[in-house]
């Protein structure tokens, strides 16, 4: 066991494991955007669709736990990457060009990182850590978007989500080595492509509560 521990601990052991977590969130953005899609459909579509979650019991408990430790492994890592590279090279460029295929998303990861982490703790404790025994998720939902601020609020970290989700998708293709001429510009198209359906999709969700209460 002592390879993989040296493994994770080198840097590109660190980045893998940025990699691996960054797919499983991906994935879980793509099944959580179709289920909260469901609110298009009116109170009853999105309350079945939550009863039937809850009614995984134990299944949906080891999940929410497995997201917590990836949440946490990508966490970390991520930030220990950043710390050492700052620590790499404390100065700043003078000049900050765009060489290297370098983008908004990859400029700004650790930044919309932090940012997607405290909307992740904002939005659990409004939704997800609250008395549901008097009301339904919709009513909780549909309550949160009656507020023109949690709209915006919401539609704005939407928006970092998909600054963030941009690089990372296509960036975790490349570090597990699909970093070819000619399957990377491809890939680059679905990162942009996904980014977007992220953004749009969460994005306009509470638009449409917001006009439909």
């Amino acid at each position: 066991m002592n390879w993989l521990a040296a493994t994770f601990a080198s840097s590109i052991g660190k980045k893998l494991l940025m990699a691996i977590t960054g797919f499983f969130f991906c994935f879980f953005l793509a099944v959580h955007l179709a289920g909260n899609l469901t609110l298009y459909g009116g109170s009853d579509s999105f309350n079945s669709y939550a009863a039937h979650l809850h009614s995984l019991g134990k299944l949906l408990v080891v999940a929410e736990w497995g997201m917590v430790l990836f949440a946490l492994i990508h966490i970390i890592t991520g930030l220990t990457l950043f710390y050492q590279n700052f620590q790499a090279r404390p100065q700043r460029y003078q000049i900050n060009k765009s060489a290297g295929g370098r983008t908004l998303g990859s400029a700004t990861m650790p930044y919309t990182g932090v940012l997607v982490l405290a909307f992740v703790i904002f939005h659990l404790l409004n939704f997800h850590f609250v008395d549901k025994s008097q009301t339904t998720i919709y009513d909780i939902v549909s309550a949160a978007f009656a507020s023109p601020l949690y709209v915006i609020l919401y539609v704005i970290a939407m928006v970092v989500v998909a600054v963030h989700v941009s690089h990372g998708f296509w960036s975790a293709f490349q570090t597990v080595g699909a970093n070819h001429p000619k399957y990377m510009p491809t890939i680059r198209t679905l990162s942009i492509l996904f980014a977007l359906l992220v953004g749009l999709g969460f994005g306009l969700l509470p638009i449409f509560i917001s006009i439909s209460a």
